[in-house]
């Protein structure tokens, strides 16, 4: 395997690759506080990978088995997991967490105006007051496998939320759930990640006879989800299939809310959705518009 990339994209993004771990970042500030929060994300990615990989073992356990790790990107892996009872494994928050660690770098080596790390979809922000971020959302896979854009949500320093995630079945990592995608706003990326899967699982009508599943490791021997059946194909369904659906997956994250694990979360299935707003950004008007 190769090692570690990266290179400025022309809108002056930073592209950094390693392996399956794909980044795209942006800071603003003074011009010497930039540079140094480029470098420090650099220096910083430059281990990600193997760290991840040396944890691997315990990082595919289900947190029922209290995996035991000592990574700063493992740790806030677990850390985001381990608020959640239902299965999860500490996987299910992993490109939010990598995406939060190297934001924090960014952050640490200089002061910026405002920065995003994104992780494949999933992104951790950092705003100071003042300042703004508008970030769009896909969902919407009605007309091909390729979203469109169907939402878009303005952030402030003041809404304090640090991440944004999507999951759901359309996604590069399996789902037990139909939801096309479930984008999810949170304090952390790591934790808008997990929240974001579970929900994405929670979007389901259980016994639905046109529904296939195959068990996780017939499509990848080394999945963290065993022999838990995924899903693969989903037929077209009813009006009142979809809102059956959707509503069982917002409830999961009306929970969520509740117990404070997310501010908001935005649900799609098959060009239908719900919204979980959050009353403090309606107020603002910056909700996600589905």
């Amino acid at each position: 395997m190769d090692g570690p990339a990266h290179r400025f994209l022309a809108d002056g993004r930073l592209h950094l690759q390693h392996g399956p771990i794909d980044l795209v970042l942006r800071a603003w500030g003074a011009e010497a506080a930039v540079a140094q929060a480029q470098a420090a994300a650099v220096a910083r990615f430059a281990t990600v990978l193997g760290e991840l990989v040396g944890e691997l073992p315990e990082l595919r356990k289900a947190m029922s088995e209290r995996p035991r790790v000592e990574g700063r990107i493992a740790r806030r892996m677990v850390a985001a997991c381990r608020r959640h009872r239902d299965f999860v494994t500490p996987m299910a928050a992993v490109a939010g967490a990598v995406a939060d660690e190297i934001l924090e770098a960014m952050c640490e080596a200089g002061p910026l105006d405002k920065a995003f790390v994104n992780d494949g979809g999933d992104i951790a922000l950092h705003l100071t007051e003042g300042e703004t971020l508008a970030i769009g959302v896909a969902g919407d896979f009605s007309r091909g496998p390729v979203p469109a854009l169907n939402g878009r949500v303005t952030l402030r320093h003041q809404d304090g939320i640090g991440g944004i995630a999507t999951s759901g079945r359309q996604g590069r990592s399996f789902s037990l759930g139909l939801a096309d995608s479930v984008t999810v706003l949170a304090r952390d990326a790591a934790g808008a990640d997990a929240a974001a899967t579970l929900i994405a699982n929670a979007v389901d009508l259980p016994g639905h006879p046109g529904v296939e599943r195959v068990p996780a490791t017939a499509l990848d021997p080394d999945s963290d989800l065993g022999a838990r059946l995924v899903t693969v194909a989903v037929p077209v369904l009813s009006a009142a299939e979809i809102d059956a659906a959707l509503e069982a997956g917002r409830r999961r994250a009306a929970g969520f809310r509740e117990a404070g694990l997310i501010r908001s979360a935005a649900l799609m299935l098959q060009g239908r959705s719900v919204s979980l707003e959050d009353p403090s950004i309606l107020d603002n008007r910056r909700e996600i518009r589905p």
